[in-house]
C-alpha cells in the first residue's frame, strides 16, 4: 500500500515537474525586432547647452499661489522662444492660465488647417496626438541642499570620466522630457517634416502641485472645443537598468495605467481640553496616533493580477533560471513571488493601494492638553479599488468611531487600463527598441501620478513613459539630491520623440 502511494506521489511530482517545464518553455518573447536608428545629425553640446539653460531658471510652482515664480516662467517661456525658433514660427501657441502652454502642430503642416485642436484637409480622418511635459519643479529641500555635488539651479554641465551630465533640479523632472520634445519638433521642422495627424504638445506649469491650473485647464479647453485624442503619452515609468531581478537587459515600462490619488484627513476631537498638570485618562493626541498605527500595521493586501501581472508576463521569458519558471507560473509561485516582491518597497508598491501617513497636527504650547488633533495619510490607488472603498476600509483600519476619517475634495480615481495592442503602444514599442537596441519594453503601473490623468476620458489610449535610463544609484535622485541626467541619454531621449512622431504621424504611421 505504501509502495503503491509513494509511486502515486512521484507520478504527480513528475506530472507537475512536466507541467511547469513545458508552460516555461512556451513563454516566448514578446519582443518585435525592429533594426536600431540611425544617429539623428545633432549638434548634442548646443541641445545639452540649452538643456542647461532651463535648469537654471527656477521655476518653482505654487499649489496655492498660481502667480509665484511669475518672473521665472516668463524666463522660461523666452528661453524656450530663443531655443526653438522653427517651433514658434510655424506653430500655434496658446497660454492656459498664464504659464502652461499649448503647441498646436496641425495635420498638414500649418496653423490653418486646425480648428479647435481637430485636423481638417489630409489629417481629418485621424485624431489627433497629446504629447505631455512640465516646465516646474518640486522646491529644494533646506536641509539637504548643502548635499547637493553642484548647486541645484546651477546647471552644471560636468564630465565625470567617459559621461557629461547635466546637473541640477529638473533635469530629470521634468525639463528634460519638455526640451526633448521640443528639440525633436524642432529637427523634424528643419527635415521639412509633415505630420499627417495634429499634434498637441502640453507643458504645464503647476504638475508638481496637482495639475489643476494648467492640465486642468487644458482638459476643459479642449472638452469645450470638442477634441478627443488617438493616444496621451506623458512621463511616467523609465528605462531601467539593473533593477529588476532576473532580467540583465535594460527594461523599458511603458505605463499603462496610473494609480489614483487622495490625501485622507483623520480626525479627533474631544468636548474640552485642559491643564496639562491634570491631563485626561485620553488624549487626541494618544486616541489618534492608535488609529493611525492600526492603519500601519493592516496595509492593503497585495495582489499580482491586472497590470502587474501582464507586466510579469512579459518580462518571464526574458528572464533566466530560477526566475523565468517562477514568473511563468503565477498560478503556483504566485504567493512566493507576491511575499518575495513585498520584501521592497518600489515592488511592493505595484502590488496594492498604498497608504502613508504625512502629516500629524495637534497641541498649541507644551502645557496645554489639546482637544483636537489631525493627521493626513496619503494614498495612492490601485486600479480595483475606488476613493470611497479606500476611505471605507481606513475606517474598519482605525477601529475607533473617534478617530473620524474624510474624504477630501480633490480625488484622482485610478485611470482606465491602456490597450498594449492598440497602434500607438506599438508606434511607443518601436521606437523605444529602435533607439535603445536590446531594450526590453514591457507594460507597467505607474505607482505616481502624472497630469496625463486629466484625459482619461478624452482619449482612446494613455501612455506614460520617460526615456530616461536609471540605475539602482539613480533612484533616489528622484525629487531628491543631486538630479542629474547624462547627455547621451538626453540625446536618446531627442531621438526616442523625434522616432515617435515619425512611427505616429509619419506617411508611415498607424
Amino acid at each position: 500500500m505504501l509502495t503503491k502511494l509513494l509511486k502515486a506521489l512521484a507520478g504527480l511530482v513528475l506530472l507537475l515537474a512536466a507541467v511547469l517545464a513545458i508552460n516555461t518553455l512556451h513563454q516566448t518573447s514578446r519582443q518585435t525586432d525592429y533594426p536600431a536608428l540611425a544617429k539623428l545629425p545633432l549638434d548634442e553640446a548646443a541641445a545639452a547647452a540649452r538643456l542647461a539653460a532651463a535648469v537654471r531658471i527656477p521655476t518653482v510652482s505654487d499649489q496655492i499661489d498660481g502667480q509665484a515664480n511669475a518672473a521665472a516662467f516668463r524666463a522660461f517661456h523666452r528661453h524656450l522662444e530663443m531655443s526653438f525658433p522653427r517651433v514658434h514660427a510655424t506653430l500655434k501657441r496658446e497660454a492656459i492660465n498664464d504659464f502652461t502652454l499649448l503647441y498646436t502642430w496641425p495635420a498638414g503642416g500649418t496653423a490653418g488647417a486646425a480648428t479647435g485642436g481637430v485636423a481638417t484637409g489630409n489629417g481629418a480622418a485621424r485624431k489627433p496626438i497629446l504629447l505631455m511635459a512640465h516646465m516646474d519643479v518640486v522646491p529644494i529641500d533646506a536641509v539637504t541642499e548643502k548635499q547637493w555635488t553642484h548647486p541645484p539651479f546651477a546647471g552644471a554641465l560636468v564630465k565625470e570620466g567617459d559621461t557629461t551630465y547635466v546637473w541640477g533640479r529638473g533635469a530629470w523632472d521634468n525639463k528634460s522630457n519638455l526640451m526633448s520634445q521640443m528639440e525633436a519638433i524642432e529637427s523634424l521642422l528643419a527635415a521639412g517634416f509633415v505630420p499627417r495627424q495634429t499634434i498637441h504638445l502640453l507643458l504645464g506649469a503647476d504638475e508638481e502641485v496637482n495639475g489643476v491650473r494648467g492640465a486642468g485647464g487644458a482638459q476643459k479647453l479642449f472638452k469645450e472645443r470638442g477634441t478627443r485624442f488617438d493616444f496621451v503619452l506623458d512621463e511616467g515609468l523609465v528605462i531601467t537598468e539593473g533593477i529588476i531581478p532576473g532580467v540583465e537587459a535594460p527594461v523599458a515600462l511603458i505605463g499603462i495605467t496610473q494609480k489614483g490619488y487622495m490625501t485622507a484627513e483623520l480626525a479627533v476631537r474631544f468636548a474640552r481640553g485642559g491643564h496639562s498638570s491634570m491631563p485626561p485618562k485620553e488624549s487626541v493626541i494618544g486616541v489618534l496616533a492608535e488609529g493611525v498605527a492600526r492603519i500601519e500595521r493592516n496595509p492593503f493586501p497585495p495582489r499580482i493580477k491586472g497590470v502587474p501581472e501582464q507586466m510579469f508576463a512579459t518580462l518571464a521569458p526574458e528572464m533566466g533560471f530560477p526566475n523565468r519558471l517562477f514568473m511563468s507560473n503565477l498560478w503556483l509561485f504566485g504567493p512566493l513571488v507576491q511575499a518575495k516582491l513585498a520584501q521592497s518597497d518600489a515592488t511592493r508598491a505595484q502590488l496594492h493601494t498604498t497608504s502613508g501617513t504625512t502629516l500629524f497636527h495637534a497641541g498649541i504650547k507644551e502645557n496645554i492638553i489639546p482637544s483636537e488633533a489631525r493627521a493626513s495619510i496619503n494614498l495612492r490607488i490601485l486600479p480595483g479599488d475606488t476613493s470611497d472603498s479606500v476611505i471605507e476600509a481606513l475606517r474598519a483600519k482605525a477601529a475607533d468611531p473617534r478617530v473620524e476619517i474624510s474624504k477630501p475634495s480633490f480625488v484622482v480615481e485610478p485611470t482606465r487600463v491602456s490597450s498594449t495592442t492598440a497602434p500607438p503602444y506599438r508606434a511607443i514599442e518601436k521606437a523605444v527598441r529602435e533607439v535603445f537596441p536590446g531594450a526590453i519594453v514591457a507594460p507597467g503601473l505607474f505607482t505616481a501620478r502624472a497630469d496625463a490623468g486629466y484625459f482619461d476620458a478624452l482619449a482612446d489610449n494613455v501612455y506614460l513613459f520617460s526615456p530616461v535610463r536609471v540605475g539602482p544609484k539613480d533612484t533616489s535622485r528622484f525629487h531628491g539630491v543631486d538630479e542629474r541626467i547624462a547627455v547621451g541619454n538626453y540625446v536618446e531621449m531627442i531621438r526616442f520623440y523625434r522616432r515617435l512622431i515619425e512611427n505616429s504621424a509619419g506617411v508611415a504611421g498607424h
